[in-house]
């Protein structure tokens, strides 16, 4: 399992992200351009110790990320226009979850190489999560459905 941020551009975001991959023993691509110089402080801030501990790959664009793709992979893309429900969604120990832009998700290309769309369901008039908080409930549930969370 993997976590993917396409082109982040909120470093407090990222951080959490890295953070929550650390914690649960899961990689993080980060594909590349950011909205921020990757060691910006407050990346460092949001994600505390647990950076160094995180197991990082940047990519320089998204290409780089598609070739540097295990071919057993399969790219699962968190959207608000997802048409799978992330409940009802079988997630694989091979998935990497991809998030987008907080302002403005991912590009229709992005969108076409997904070999899945899932979505959160919201309460009626919610618009959007915070991307590190949808980040978080898709990997929980992803690692609960994978048996891939930390021995308790």
């Amino acid at each position: 399992m993997r976590l993917a941020l396409f082109e982040p551009d909120i470093p407090q975001n990222a951080g959490a992200l890295l953070r929550l991959a650390a914690c649960f023993a899961v990689a993080v691509d980060v594909i590349e351009p950011c909205g921020f110089v990757f060691d910006d402080r407050r990346l460092k801030r949001a994600a505390l110790d647990y950076a160094a501990l995180a197991a990082v790959r940047r990519h320089f664009s998204w290409s780089a990320f598609v070739a540097a793709q295990r071919p057993a992979s399969r790219l699962v893309l968190l959207t608000t226009t997802g048409d799978a429900a992330l409940p009802r969604f079988a997630f694989t120990p091979n998935d990497t979850l991809l998030l987008g832009r907080e302002s403005a998700g991912v590009p229709q290309f992005v969108h076409a190489a997904a070999a899945a769309r899932v979505a959160i369901p919201l309460a009626p008039g919610a618009r959007s999560l915070n991307v590190a908080l949808a980040g978080a409930i898709a990997l929980y549930e992803a690692l609960r459905q994978t048996g891939g969370l930390p021995a308790a």
